[in-house]
């Protein structure tokens, strides 16, 4: 693209919000948070359940309470990551060095990635728990569904974190193909030794004609024709 720097054109434009929510990656991190939402909020809410006689609760997913905290975490930072991307994404077009958007892009590339295998993790996890689970422990089946939940979003976050890194990285393949944004280009007229570098003056000694101060003097008659053509005798 024409003016391009990593996705977004140069520095300093106006942020249009209308633009902003139509771009795809942004798009798949607004939908990534909101499945960070549900995970986090399903395991909070009906994570726990107790057997009738007993008084404390304990995880949904067979009692461990390990797949309860890395549903939990796991959704909490992937809020927070997403949000934090989400303005990244926003202060984007206002980046004006190219390293700066580069090491962005490569850090949503990184990070992204990161989440999918993460979010594959806890969906093998979770899913590996639940079917575990005593029915004794839950005889009234109670947060089901929350479960169920949990474990659906997870799967589904495992693609839309890998989308997210495949996008990033197209845009880290666009690169900077314009010359508004090339920083390292310098003229080659500048450069020592170049061949458009102005000449220097000649000085009187350049010249065998020509004194110091620069006039002509006719060579003397004597030494005119030295080495050059004799007359001969007939």
């Amino acid at each position: 693209m024409e003016g391009m720097a990593y996705g977004a054109g140069k520095a300093g434009g106006a942020f249009d919000p209308l633009t902003f929510f139509r771009q795809p990656y942004t798009i798949l991190r607004m939908v990534s948070w909101l499945f960070t939402i549900v995970i986090f909020g399903s395991i909070a809410n009906e994570g726990y359940v107790n057997r009738p006689e007993e008084l404390e609760e304990h995880c949904i997913f067979n009692r461990n309470q390990n797949a309860c905290n890395y549903a939990v975490a796991m959704g909490t930072l992937a809020f927070l990551c997403c949000a934090a991307f989400l303005v990244l994404d926003a202060y984007f077009p206002q980046i004006s060095s190219v390293k700066d958007r580069k090491k962005a892009v490569l850090a949503d590339v990184g990070v992204s990635a990161f989440w999918s295998f993460m979010w594959f993790v806890g969906f093998c996890f979770l899913t590996n728990q639940w079917q575990a689970a005593k029915r004794q422990d839950n005889p009234l089946r109670e947060g089901a569904d929350a479960a169920r939940a949990a474990i659906t979003f997870s799967f589904f976050s495992i693609f839309t974190w890998a989308g997210q890194a495949f996008l990033a990285y197209q845009r880290y393949k666009l690169g900077a193909d314009s010359a508004l944004f090339s920083q390292d280009y310098a003229d080659p007229s500048q450069e020592p030794g170049a061949a458009g570098a102005p000449y220097s003056s000649y000085t009187g000694s350049d010249l065998g004609g020509q004194d110091s101060t620069g006039s002509y003097q006719q060579p003397g008659s004597e030494g005119a024709f030295d080495g050059g053509y004799h007359s001969q005798d007939y």
